[in-house]
């Protein structure tokens, strides 16, 4: 297990470590000071590569590491943190962000609830539509950032009420007819994870896939619950509860948005962010797919699902089980 790294240890001879604020699966988010520019904190995002890699594996996962940091680093958007720098230290790579102030909105909900209150749904919808922005801003990338771990606790309100969507984490750059390693690895938080995100296979990840994040997210900051997981849904397609039922006060075309993005199918939820955003405002009637499939959720028998979703459901359950007995045989 790698030791992380001491408070008051410096990095590249510029940021002095001040805490760990994080840890992940790949590595530790710590705060730092940045030596060279007095007064500015930053936000260090380890990786720590598979010490096991064969050799050449190894060089192409940090070569992908410093393209795909390099992308991030060419990001300005208001509802983005900024990357200003990468390196490696080691056998470690270090992505350099802002380090964002103020609390996440998990710990918002979680306020909440213990009021026994919600998060009022104009306020909610007032962040969505600055994380519909720089979710529209990644995916219009050339080519497109896929952020692929959407969920309350990596959304930070600033103290003037701006919302950031940070860690990048899991980010995904999408390079066409390109196969690559996955050097950023994990799979997003379940809660919030579409089928087609499990199994590791990055070719079914698009797009879509944080739409359905994003909905989810919704779901929990409107409800205080949890939904249901992807995987259980698709086993009992009426074990996910209709966010009306969890709080009365959300408007009826809300929750048909959220569900909407929810979709267990990528071609059955919204086509982009903008449709979504505009749903979940009300700019525009609902469209009949979107009915159909929140009857259809909520409806059907058990296991009565469309025959192309059936499939993909069973490819991505058959990968996870597939995974999950490899590593315990190992």
């Amino acid at each position: 297990m790698p030791q992380p790294l001491k408070n008051g240890e410096i990095l590249r001879d510029r940021y002095r470590i001040r805490e760990q604020i994080g840890q992940g699966g790949t590595g530790s988010i710590y705060l730092a000071d940045d030596i060279r520019l007095e007064g500015r904190l930053c936000a260090l995002k380890e990786v720590e590569h598979n010490q096991a890699l064969p050799t050449q594996v190894f060089k192409q996962a940090r070569e992908q590491f410093f393209r795909e940091a390099s992308v991030l680093a060419r990001l300005d958007h208001p509802n983005l943190p900024k990357v200003s720098d990468f390196f490696s230290d080691g056998p470690r790579d270090y992505l350099v962000m802002d380090y964002v102030p103020g609390k996440d909105l998990r710990e918002r909900m979680l306020q909440a609830r213990r009021d026994k209150t919600f998060l009022s749904e104009k306020e909610v919808i007032r962040w969505a539509v600055q994380i519909a922005d720089a979710l529209n801003y990644l995916h219009q990338q050339e080519p497109s950032i896929i952020h692929r771990d959407i969920k309350p606790s990596n959304l930070k309100i600033t103290p003037s009420g701006l919302i950031k969507l940070v860690d990048f984490g899991l980010v995904k750059i999408l390079a066409p007819d390109e196969v690559t390693i996955t050097i950023i690895q994990g799979q997003g938080t379940a809660l919030y994870t579409p089928l087609e995100q499990y199994g590791g296979d990055d070719a079914h990840t698009e797009a879509r896939a944080d739409i359905f994040s994003f909905g989810a997210t919704l779901y929990h900051l409107l409800t205080n619950e949890p939904p249901a997981e992807a995987r259980k849904r698709f086993l009992d397609t009426r074990s996910l509860t209709r966010p009306r039922e969890l709080n009365p006060a959300i408007s009826i075309h809300v929750e048909k948005a959220i569900l909407w993005a929810m979709s267990l199918h990528p071609d059955d939820r919204p086509k982009n962010v903008s449709e979504f955003r505009d749903a979940l405002v009300g700019k525009h009637d609902s469209p009949e797919r979107m009915d159909n499939m929140n009857r259809s959720s909520f409806d059907v028998p058990v296991f009565t699902l469309f025959p192309q979703e059936q499939i993909a459901g069973y490819i991505a359950l058959g990968l996870f089980l597939v995974g999950l007995v490899t590593t315990l045989v190992r």
